[in-house]
Parts: C-alpha cells; structure tokens; sequence
C-alpha cells in the first residue's frame, strides 16, 4: 500500500476542497491514487458538500428522541425552510437523532458517524446541511415536546425534560412541564445552578439603573431582594410561574406530583445563527454597475 503523507493530502485538498480527515480517508481507500479518490470523494459526495460549506444553514429541523431513562434533542441545520419539507432530509434528521440516541449524546462521535450520510444528502438536494448540537439529560422519567412540529417529532422548538421520583402523577405532570419550557425557554433549572457572576452583574445593573437612588440602605437590600425574586422566577426553571397554573412555581407542581427535576434541555431552531439578509434591490444594482 502507498504511503499517505501530508503532501498527499494537501495535494488533494487543493484539488477537492474536501476536509483533511476526508482527503485522508480518501486516499487510504485508494492506494495513494490521487485521481481515484478525488472520484471517490465525488461518489461519496464529500466534494459537492465541501463547495457548499460556506453558506449559512440556519433553517432545518429541531427532533427529540428518548428510550428508557435517556432522551436527546438534536438540530440539524439546512438553507431553507423548503428542505425541511424534504422527506429525505426528514430521514436524515430521523437518523442522525437516533444516533446521538444510540451514542448517548457524544456530538463528536455522532458527527463522525453520520458524516458520510450528511454529505451524500447535501449532494442530492444541493444545500448545506450542518450538525449543529446535541443534548442529553437522563433521570427516572423523560418527557419530550415538539413545538410547531412540521411532521410528528420534529419542527421549530424541541424539548426534552428528566424527572426522578415515584410519585403517581409525574406521568401526567411530565408533558406539561415540557410544553412549559418551550413557552419560558428557562437558562437554568434550580437557583443553586445560577452562575454568582450572572447575579452580581443582575444586582449590580439594578443598583446602578437608578431604582434604588437616594434611598436607605436598608430599603435597598429589599428593593434588591426583590429585583432578584423577580430574576429567578424569569431564569430558574423551579422558581418561574407554572405556564397552566400561575399561582404554583413548577417547583411546587413537581413537589405535589412526587417528582424533582433532573435535568432539561431545549433548542430554538436557528437561535444564535447570523442569517445573512440578501437585498435584491442591492444586489441588481450592483449587477448593472
């Protein structure tokens, strides 16, 4: 068998624009032949996959999946919200989300084990696609939710929530939780998982907004104890409102069910994701300088 050195490699980057792990791959499949495994990079639909990588993939699909004690939300990035229609790309995303499953949430070993079929998808429908994050929580009860699904188990918000306990109402509690972070999209789950330097700069933004000026000290410490009663019931999962029942926190809801919290997850489709915004006026405007 030829050896596959870097120059190799290299070589066969600049003629493909195919990933290094991909040129290597490629030419330990072929021997060292350069031409074989550009060919092969081609079939594999490595190469059409790479001239696409640069554009931004900001639509596709949210999934959840759970089995036993286990469940991941998964994201799988494309260009438009017309592929997410595609029953292909669906499969993909089916496939790709039961394989975090499989894999228990490892986002790397799940890319490197889905690579091949992403590319080969971009290659047939001719957009970029991207695997953009997995998360996984575990605990005695998992609950999911999909919200604006566009087919059963996949749309625009996906929610996976773990639950430990007993209690006999947990099962009936669970989805409604679910629902209930997708509508307050929480950052976290109990108080003491509240970073101090997000409360420091909480109380110090409150302090300093004039709220408090010209007042007593002690005063001032309610006034802030109350600005920070009002933050957690915002950003704490436990301390918010229940979404069907506002005079309970979901933190009491659990407490009655016979539950407690282990763990949640949730994805926005596309939250985070600069889209570009083309301008048609600009750009025939420029056609025509």
């Amino acid at each position: 068998m030829a050896e596959v050195t870097a120059k190799l490699i290299q070589q066969l980057r600049e003629k493909t624009s195919a990933g290094m792990m991909d040129c290597k791959k490629a030419l330990i499949e072929n021997n060292g032949d350069i031409e074989a495994a550009a060919d092969w990079l081609r079939q594999k639909g490595i190469v059409k996959a790479a001239s696409k990588a640069g554009r931004v993939a900001a639509s596709g699909l949210v999934t959840v999946v759970k089995c036993d004690n286990m469940g991941c939300v998964v994201e799988l990035n494309a260009e438009t919200d017309f592929v997410a229609k595609n029953e292909k790309f669906q499969k993909l995303v089916a496939d790709v989300a039961n394989k975090a499953l499989e894999l228990s949430g490892d986002f790397d070993a799940t890319l490197a084990a889905v690579h091949d079929d992403i590319a080969s998808t971009i290659a047939t429908i001719g957009e970029n696609m991207n695997l953009r994050r997995i998360s996984k929580v575990s605990g005695d009860h998992v609950f999911s939710y999909i919200h604006n699904a566009l087919v059963p188990g996949m749309g625009q918000i996906g929610v996976v929530v773990a639950i430990n306990g007993d209690g006999e109402k947990i099962a009936e509690v669970g989805p409604k939780i679910a629902m209930h972070i997708a509508a307050n999209k929480p950052e976290f789950m109990t108080i003491a998982d509240v970073d101090p330097v997000a409360v420091e700069r909480e109380k110090k933004v409150f302090i300093e907004s004039g709220a408090t000026a010209g007042k007593p000290e002690n005063i001032v410490e309610k006034m802030v104890e109350g600005r920070m009663k009002k933050y957690y019931a915002e950003s704490v999962l436990e301390e918010q409102p229940f979404v069907m029942d506002a005079s309970k926190t979901v933190k009491q809801v659990l407490d009655e069910a016979g539950g407690k919290l282990a763990g949640f997850a949730y994805f926005v489709l596309g939250e985070g994701i600069e889209k570009r915004e083309d301008n048609l006026a600009d750009e025939v405007a420029k056609m025509l300088k």
